[in-house]
């Protein structure tokens, strides 16, 4: 399964097909664009979604990633009849391809260098749920509902990697809950909770993330990247072995000439302008 419109480089001058992706001054925005079903993901979305994080993670003149929704609602997961009548029709081996093919979306963003940020309205369910989880950042609303409801169609909670990913944002306890429940998590609940980074308004919640985004676009690219690879790497490491990843790590940032312009900017009691080098 793949999308039926190659993704090619550079991005900025890319025509989406099945979602709608767009560059604004080193920030991409991905909406995923069908506001009359809530926005459900299809076939051909899931995989070029798959392509255009995998083409973002070489595309030099991107440096931040926006996911949103059109219409009022972030996404509520699979299409009913483009995606989940099919799967129960399939056998085993195509179901295998399908799922790989889902998990493929979380590898592609948690791989991708740039930070992503998730602005989430209404309704975020399912896979949609998920594609919110495996953002670096997620900014909400107060009506916003986030929903894992795998179980509500007899499949396990354990999709996409929620099992691995959900536990480290929220904690085992709360994680464990709404995989099992598949209930609905409120907007206010989801920031207390640490799922959302913090609540904006229904009208502005795009726009403040993609000035979040902005402001990390303008900062050290370099060393943003760093961070992302490490919190990723981190997981499965000790304590003694995340320390000494982070000691190379940040030695290879300190080679930066951002490095250099921040001390410079620093010593003439100026803001630095980074260049991502």
């Amino acid at each position: 399964m793949t999308a039926a419109n190659p993704v090619t480089l550079p991005l900025s001058g890319y025509k989406a097909r099945h979602v709608r992706w767009s560059v604004d001054r080193k920030v991409a925005t991905l909406t995923l664009n069908r506001p009359e079903k809530k926005n459900p993901l299809t076939f051909d979305s899931y995989a070029e979604i798959v392509d255009l994080f995998r083409a973002a993670a070489k595309d030099k003149g991107v440096k931040a990633i926006v996911v949103a929704g059109e219409g009022g609602n972030f996404c509520s997961g699979g299409d009913v009849f483009e995606i989940i009548e099919p799967l129960t029709k399939m056998k085993t081996a195509e179901l295998l391809d399908f799922t790989r093919m889902t998990g493929d979306v979380v590898k592609a963003m948690r791989a991708c260098p740039q930070p992503i940020i998730a602005a989430v309205d209404g309704v975020c369910a399912g896979a949609g749920a998920i594609i919110a989880m495996a953002s670096d950042m997620r900014i909400g609303t107060a009506t916003a509902k986030v929903a894992f409801l795998f179980n509500r169609v007899g499949l396990a909670g354990c999709d996409m990697g929620a099992c691995a990913i959900l536990p480290r944002i929220i904690g085992q306890g709360r994680a464990a809950e709404l995989l099992f429940t598949g209930r609905s998590m409120g907007g206010e609940e989801a920031e207390r909770w640490g799922f959302f980074t913090r609540l904006s308004k229904s009208e502005t919640v795009l726009a403040d993330a993609q000035k979040l985004a902005q402001e990390l676009a303008d900062g050290p690219t370099f060393a943003n990247a760093m961070t992302k690879r490490m919190l990723e790497m981190e997981w499965a490491m000790s304590v003694e072995q995340a320390i000494e990843a982070e000691a190379v790590a940040q030695a290879l940032c300190m080679e930066t000439e951002d490095f250099s312009r921040a001390f410079r900017a620093f010593a003439a009691k100026q803001r630095p302008v980074f260049e991502g080098d």
